[in-house]
């Protein structure tokens, strides 16, 4: 970002040109696929051929050179124009991040082009139905035999493994020294023996599905291990913090689009003396405080992708989590006002904001509450006394 708070001409063009795209598909086209059980591949395989979804990754494997903060303005684009693709946040971001910074050479050569493209995408599997938002309570665990790694626990809310060829599961490996274990990172492919998937039936309807996955005895081979088995958790966080950005990014987006309809509606429709219900003030006021909490938030998750991007881990790691909260919080109040704004219509399939109030809340919850991002900020922000 320059010092007039403007994002480069590159940006900007890039932004346009995934506006552009996405518009051909829009909140028309995923409604229709989530109702019929589709999936967004169509739109998927296109932003991937136009470099759209591997912007982050660098050139010499397929990517676009760029960083996190040209992949979030990807994802809001693609959100604004009602078509966000939920596993942006999954596959380039997260997985991306992780491979690019913790891979061998090998690895990066195997996994990452196709992951630029498209054509490979990898979901995430890290939440536990005990663990909740507390990474170091994971009891899926990886104990090695001979050149393999042996896998055994549960995961669950995992997005878009019906979708992946591969997913990067999260476990622990037990220290010979100590007996603690330790977080490591492994590739593992979907249909791998003793891998299985169950649904979660979810009241939001989204081409996106969530799965509860078991693994029982899977054996991948040592090379599916992602880093140094002995790396740590920052291993971990180097995907975590784009996680967040780029949740961030994707609420922005909705707000965005919730946003658009509540100000073209409030402009055309008419109730009084034939004047539009937008020159009321009980109208007009909470749309333009959705406008000043977007643009906030939006600067937040800009800050956190340019710290990011320029290798400042803990930095980018305060920011990345305070964009998350702004983002959920407007995306929600967006879709209220918008909703509020329509009247009935708000709630009718026609206009589509009805299911957008439930999809809102994914960002006040996932990948961490906002009581836990309030939590961190307390303490590492404020310095105040840790409270759980």
């Amino acid at each position: 970002m320059s010092t007039m708070f403007t994002e480069p001409e590159e940006r900007q063009a890039l932004r346009e040109a995934v506006r552009k795209l996405a518009g051909k598909y829009g909140r028309e086209f995923v409604e229709k696929q989530a109702r019929s059980g589709g999936k967004m591949t169509d739109m998927w395989l296109e932003m991937g051929r136009n470099g759209f979804l591997g912007v982050n990754i660098a050139e010499e494997y397929g990517g676009g050179g760029g960083g996190m903060a040209d992949l979030a303005a990807v994802l809001e684009e693609a959100a604004a124009a009602g078509a966000p693709l939920l596993m942006m946040v999954v596959s380039p971001a997260i997985c991306g991040s992780i491979i690019s910074r913790c891979g061998t050479e090998e690895q990066k050569k195997q996994w990452l082009p196709p992951i630029a493209d498209g054509t490979l995408l990898m979901a995430f599997g890290i939440t536990e139905a005990d663990a909740g938002s507390n990474s170091h309570q994971i009891t899926t665990t990886a104990t090695r035999d001979g050149d393999e790694w042996v896998l055994n626990g549960q995961k669950t809310f995992i997005s878009g493994v019906d979708e992946a060829q591969s997913v990067l599961i999260v476990s622990r490996t037990a220290d010979e020294k100590t007996g603690k274990l330790k977080p490591a990172l492994f590739v593992v492919p979907t249909d791998a023996p003793g891998f299985t998937k169950t649904q979660i039936e979810m009241q939001w309807a989204a081409p996106e599905k969530q799965f509860t996955l078991f693994l029982d005895d899977v054996r991948v081979p040592a090379e599916a291990l992602v880093g140094d088995e002995d790396g740590g958790l920052w291993q971990l966080f180097a995907g975590l913090n784009p996680e967040r950005i780029m949740g961030g990014a994707l609420s922005c987006g909705m707000a965005q689009f919730a946003l658009d309809k509540a100000v073209d509606y409030a402009k055309t429709r008419t109730v009084w003396k034939d004047q539009p219900i937008g020159a009321h003030q009980g109208i007009a006021h909470p749309i333009a405080k959705v406008k000043i909490e977007l643009e906030q938030a939006r600067l937040l998750w800009q800050k956190a992708a340019a710290l990011y991007d320029a290798g400042d881990d803990m930095a980018a790691g305060e920011y990345a989590n305070m964009a998350k909260y702004a983002g959920g919080e407007v995306s929600c109040n967006a879709t209220d006002v918008a909703v509020h704004t329509h009247g009935g219509n708000g709630l009718t399939v026609e206009y589509g904001l009805a299911n957008m109030m439930v999809a809102a809340r994914l960002g006040r919850i996932a990948p961490v509450s906002r009581e836990m991002i309030l939590n961190f900020v307390a303490m590492h922000s404020l310095g105040l006394p840790k409270s759980y």
